[in-house]
């Protein structure tokens, strides 16, 4: 009976621990808030493009996203380098300073919306949807919809490596004919 329990303590002791080590391995994207995004973009030397993910808490789509895309090592280890992350309720309630404006949350039914959530998804307040913003903090596009970690490796590829400068969306995505 005692070797049985021996068994079962190291047999759960190698489980968690194969876990833990198994989560510490893994790529985790940095997110930042827009403060903090904001005053990189602005001061750092060799600023990045700004991503944001506009998710809201009861998203399952959202939930989802952050599972398979965003804790996939490659888009991790991709959009670490490459952008500042930004993960951002649309519902949320605090003020967002942006260009000399300030957005906040409007109560509308229900639930509300924050004004800049609805500024950046150009009124069309869709979840997930993700925002590509360049250096100096411009839109290039806004990207509703769930994305699985290869098609969304592609999207961000297309703006990070300034593929969009070059060509437009339908070529680089062999849409065109």
């Amino acid at each position: 009976m005692k070797k049985k329990y021996i068994s079962l303590f190291i047999f759960t002791l190698l489980f968690f621990l194969g876990s833990n080590v198994h989560k510490l391995s893994a790529q985790q994207v940095e997110w930042l808030s827009w403060q903090e995004a904001t005053e990189l973009a602005r001061t750092d030397t060799n600023p990045k493009k700004v991503f944001i993910d506009v998710y809201t808490d009861w998203c399952g789509w959202c939930k989802r996203m952050d599972k398979d895309t965003f804790q996939n090592p490659q888009v991790a280890a991709y959009m670490n380098e490459n952008f500042y992350m930004v993960k951002m309720d649309g519902e949320g309630k605090e003020p967002i300073e942006f260009k000399g404006k300030t957005y906040t949350y409007v109560p509308s039914g229900r639930r509300g919306y924050h004004q800049f959530a609805a500024a950046l998804l150009k009124g069309r307040l869709s979840y997930p949807t993700v925002v590509f913003l360049d250096e100096e903090l411009n839109m290039l596009s806004p990207v509703p919809g769930y994305q699985k970690p290869g098609p969304f490796l592609n999207i961000a590829r297309y703006f990070g490596e300034d593929i969009y400068k070059e060509l437009d969306w339908k070529t680089y995505s062999g849409q065109s004919k």
